[in-house]
């Protein structure tokens, strides 16, 4: 494991990591050319918008815990956020949530059309894959392979996909908190956890290490996501780069809809000890994580 971390408020680490996860994106994404050439312009058009990079960030810190290499860390990590983009492209589509704004600025199938939209969210889940395969990765195969199987487990349907469904299908329903917190746990905390997993996987952990860290990850996506059902009603739609209210004018089954604003903000206070006390094993060198952790409670946007 490296030394003890430099810790700096999350906002000022995203900030300073932005622009490298940029420049790793911009040279693993195909650049626009040939009869693809709309397809490669909106897998650009997601990926490199206005993005917080919290998995990516997430998954660096992890990494950094173990002494992993910057070049491995970046590759993983732009794998995760690719997933992710696509899963925000397919989430906004109009036989999905309907949103016409991502990230401050028109939605994928906006900007382009339906049809472009779906595949360019197919081609990013491709290419993340491609990049966990890929040598450059981490020279040992298992390893590689580890990390495909993690990344494939946490956004199918067992996890982030699933999740979807069930929120598809919960709409106008009486859905009680457990499934709420299940179906935020799959939707949100699966791919968080793989991020937080991830950097111990790279740095070659025991299981036991890798389980704390992917549990720490499930609890702060589940936490992230309370957080994100509550600045629905309360946030700022410039802050947050999408509309505001949008759940329950769908009738989403949401931490609001079921325990209040005030019950929720509990229930993300509980939640976030929770995932500290995950951190235990790790001692100062998880300090970053924790901060990450206290980060997701107080964020704006």
């Amino acid at each position: 494991m490296s030394d003890v971390l430099t810790i700096k408020p999350v906002e000022v680490a995203l900030a300073d990591f932005g622009p490298t996860m940029i420049v790793t994106l911009d040279n693993l994404l195909p650049q626009p050319k040939g009869r693809e050439s709309k397809l490669f312009r909106a897998m650009r058009y997601s990926a490199l918008a206005n993005s917080k990079f919290l998995r990516p960030y997430l998954l660096r810190t992890s990494a950094l815990m173990f002494g992993v290499p910057e070049a491995a860390y970046l590759r993983a990590g732009a794998a995760v956020e690719m997933v992710h983009t696509y899963s925000l492209i397919h989430d906004d589509l109009p036989a999905m949530d309907d949103d016409g704004i991502r990230r401050g600025r028109p939605s994928c199938h906006i900007a382009f059309d339906e049809a472009t939209a779906i595949l360019a969210g197919d081609a990013l889940l491709t290419l993340s894959f491609e990049i966990l395969a890929g040598g450059d990765t981490h020279k040992d195969p298992q390893v590689r392979n580890d990390l495909v199987l993690a990344l494939a487990t946490r956004a199918g349907g067992a996890g982030m996909v699933g999740g979807q469904l069930i929120d598809l299908t919960s709409e106008n329903a009486s859905v009680d908190v457990e499934l709420i917190a299940r179906l935020a746990t799959m939707k949100t905390g699966a791919l968080m956890a793989f991020s937080t997993a991830a950097g111990a996987i790279l740095g070659e952990a025991s299981p036991s290490l890798v389980n704390k860290l992917e549990t720490f990850g499930f609890d702060l996506g589940l936490a992230f996501q309370i957080t994100d059902d509550l600045l629905d009603v309360e946030g700022d739609e410039y802050d947050l780069g999408k509309k505001v209210g949008k759940d329950a004018d769908a009738g989403k089954a949401t931490f609001i809809s079921a325990l209040g604003a005030d019950g929720a903000r509990r229930e993300a206070r509980r939640v976030v000890d929770r995932a500290i006390s995950h951190l235990e094993t790790f001692g100062a060198l998880a300090d970053e994580l924790r901060v990450a952790a206290e980060f997701v409670l107080s964020r704006k946007s």
